[in-house]
């Protein structure tokens, strides 16, 4: 049989073409799409799932490649600290404040990596008041924000030695609250024993927005000027997002600025400051030696100040962060299960030692005024952690006085140096 008779049979062949669909009604792709936006509204983490799966067979390489350079990273950390401890040795070494890229945390692939786990959590402890036999190490905060204020004092001079100038802190207060004025005095006294130029716009309780925001503008305009700050929180009466968004982005040392705030989320991205509570926090984390990558922090309190901020930065440490506010359903429980508790609710006493795992390490920001007819200034201050309590059960704690607070206070003259350095071109 020849190839012409073959084409010709073929041809005379009943063809075998696939059956064509049955015609749908309209009112089916009506249905369709809306099923698909559906989907598409609550479906982010299908998406990401999905993406997960696809790169199944690409994920031993990443990972290898994500621990070769985690590798990496921790390697030059020991060298360095290495090399500081062979230098002052002999003497005790004076603590600097870590580079901006270093409280950023390293920037690793997020590859997923899910090797068997057989260990089961820590259960819960049985006893409030548990004593574990644990006598927590105290962060000392007032030794570690005073060198680094020492170091920022030096960077001063030498400024004023190259420029001719030396930065400038201006601050708006507004109102008479007695916590307020506290963390101004302190402010103003940490600028005069650095060598910053401080200025304080004070205003009372009942005063306009339109008279903060002029504060604010002609603090903008004044050369001398390179960090603002308006002291929160405000009267009740004005937009706080309104003054804080009127702060020039290359002033703003307190960290709140929309885009500022915006540019830690992203993790591509560089915020020019970093919110002075929340990089006081990690600074503690990092001084006392205490390890964040793929450990559970659990941030009480969701605020701009110190909250949202603090976990944000948290992440890009690659912690795994848990946030509780004042909704949470069972909230003990989970702070129970964290390596790292930092609370920032503003409630005394709000954590209690049946809240922590034993071992667990506490940093309290909480600064509550509690009255005190035998204090100077009738009242004192306490933290938002039961101290008496978790000193039993954590194995290092801040302490309120003389724990975040010094450093906070430390971190806001290092923005304001910064900020200085770049805006006289000693620094991109």
């Amino acid at each position: 049989m020849g190839p012409s008779h073959m084409r010709q049979k073929d041809l005379l062949a009943e063809p075998t073409w696939p059956k064509r669909p049955k015609r749908l009604p309209k009112s089916h792709f009506r249905h369709e799409r809306r099923r698909v936006a559906s989907k598409e509204m609550g479906g982010a983490a299908v998406a990401v799932l999905a993406a997960a799966a696809t790169r199944q067979n690409r994920a031993p390489l990443a990972s290898l490649l994500t621990r070769v350079v985690r590798g990496l990273h921790d390697a030059s950390v020991v060298a360095a600290a290495a090399e500081e401890d062979k230098a002052g040795a002999g003497s005790r070494r004076r603590r600097r404040r870590s580079s901006s890229s270093l409280l950023l945390g390293p920037d690793f692939l997020d590859t997923w990596d899910l090797p068997p786990r057989a260990a089961s959590r820590t259960p819960p402890p049985q006893d409030g008041g548990a004593d574990y036999g644990y006598t927590a190490t105290i962060i000392d905060g007032k030794s570690i924000a005073e060198d680094i204020r020492l170091h920022i004092a030096e960077e001063v001079r030498q400024m004023k030695s190259a420029v001719g100038h030396v930065p400038g802190l201006a601050v708006v207060l507004v109102g008479d609250r007695r916590d307020s004025e506290s963390y101004v005095r302190y402010k103003t006294k940490g600028c005069e024993e650095v060598g910053i130029k401080s200025l304080l716009a004070k205003l009372p309780g009942n005063c306009t927005e339109d008279e903060v925001m002029d504060s604010v503008s002609r603090f903008n305009e004044d050369p001398s000027v390179h960090g603002i700050l308006v002291q929160l929180p405000l009267p009740q009466h004005m937009d706080e997002e309104r003054i804080l968004s009127a702060i020039s982005l290359e002033k703003d040392v307190d960290g709140f600025h929309p885009l500022n705030v915006g540019n830690l989320a992203l993790r591509s991205r560089k915020p020019l400051f970093l919110p002075c509570a929340a990089k006081a926090c990690i600074e503690l984390l990092l001084q006392s030696g205490i390890e964040l990558m793929g450990k559970h922090v659990t941030v009480i309190g969701r605020s701009k100040v110190v909250g949202l901020p603090t976990s944000l930065l948290l992440q890009r440490h690659h912690a795994t962060v848990s946030v509780i506010h004042a909704f949470t359903t069972n909230p003990e429980a989970i702070a129970r299960e964290s390596d790292i508790v930092i609370s920032a609710a503003g409630v005394a006493n709000l954590v209690r030692g049946s809240w922590l795992k034993q071992g667990a390490v506490v940093i309290d920001v909480g600064t509550n005024p509690i009255e005190d007819p035998t204090s100077d200034y009738g009242y004192r201050l306490t933290g938002d952690v039961c101290f008496e309590e978790a000193v039993k059960v954590a194995s290092a704690i801040t302490p309120v006085p003389g724990g975040v607070g010094p450093v906070t206070i430390a971190m806001l003259l290092g923005n304001t140096l910064d900020s200085a350095k770049r805006f006289y071109g000693l620094i991109d």
